[in-house]
């Protein structure tokens, strides 16, 4: 059985549920609330954070798929769809991308790509709704947030695959003089896609159209026990096994790789940023999945 239909009681949003009427429609098994307090709730928060490892079903709603964050606004519908520039695009909220309107317990959505859509609002506690698509049968799990107090960082390392794939290549801009020789000095452009990455021993300088890639192999990102921050990444290469890296991010479009092995340090930087739904480009291609990146019992043996 539903959640009752934007369930009340609950601080916050239970408040706005039920502060500016004294009746309630039931039907169908449900607690119908007016449209007005329908949009209070929605408002109720500046960011929605979508929980995309909690979502509920085998369908998809295309741009709660595609979405970090969402907000509701006046009519307006803005998404943070990018890790690159989150917490800075749109001061924070993101970027346009349709209207909604509400109605008795559910919002419409006219996404600018994707159409309309029709979901119902459910409260689940004084800080989380879920939005349900009757037609997939699938629930998205929102946690609301002010945005003085959203936590940035959290979503940027967690969702750090993401980052490493909304450029087309990482080209390599320095390598420290210290550090012994090893295969991957020879690396000088790399693309991280869904699953697989790509290498290329290309000239610096290179455009991005123009490189030829050498070596298509598996990557991982790996949490680290006890530090949050510390990322270590694996590149698989057949012909010398694994190549280990503690991933450091040095802003937007520059990272770092630390080799252990051979204590050489590598600079890489973004090249061809892609944003999602910016004039004239297209989302489609970019969906986020249920993710859990596995954890590595090591210790960081590089201080930035």
């Amino acid at each position: 059985m539903k959640n009752i239909k934007l369930l009340f009681g609950y601080l916050l949003i239970g408040t706005l549920l039920t502060s500016c009427y004294s009746e309630v429609i039931i039907e169908d098994g449900f607690i119908e609330e007016p449209t007005f307090n329908t949009d209070q709730v929605l408002r109720s928060y500046d960011l929605w954070y979508v929980d995309i490892n909690e979502t509920k079903g085998n369908g998809e709603v295309p741009f709660l798929q595609r979405a970090f964050t969402i907000s509701f606004e006046n009519g307006k519908l803005f998404a943070n769809n990018n890790i690159v520039g989150i917490g800075k695009t749109g001061n924070g909220f993101g970027i346009d991308i349709g209207y909604y309107g509400v109605h008795q317990g559910a919002v419409e959505i006219d996404h600018v790509l994707d159409g309309k859509w029709l979901l119902d609002v459910f409260a689940v506690n004084n800080n989380t709704i879920e939005l349900y698509d009757p037609r997939s049968d699938t629930s998205y799990y929102l946690r609301g947030y002010q945005i003085s107090n959203f936590d940035y960082d959290m979503v940027f390392y967690e969702n750090i695959n993401y980052f490493l794939q909304e450029y087309t290549a990482w080209e390599k801009v320095f390598t420290s003089e210290q550090g012994a020789l090893n295969n991957f000095d020879d690396e000088n452009f790399l693309q991280f896609n869904p699953g697989f990455f790509k290498s290329s021993i290309d000239g610096l300088g290179t455009s991005v159209q123009n490189l030829q890639w050498d070596f298509e192999g598996d990557y991982q990102v790996y949490d680290t026990e006890n530090d949050e921050m510390l990322k270590t990444l694996t590149l698989a290469y057949g012909f010398m096994s694994n190549d280990y890296f503690e991933l450091y991010v040095i802003n937007d479009s520059t990272i770092e790789l630390y080799h252990p092995s051979s204590k050489t340090v590598y600079e890489f930087k973004g090249r061809e940023f892609t944003q999602y739904l910016k004039s004239g480009k297209s989302s489609i291609g970019k969906k986020r999945k249920k993710t859990s990146n596995p954890i590595m019992k090591v210790k960081r043996s590089r201080k930035i």
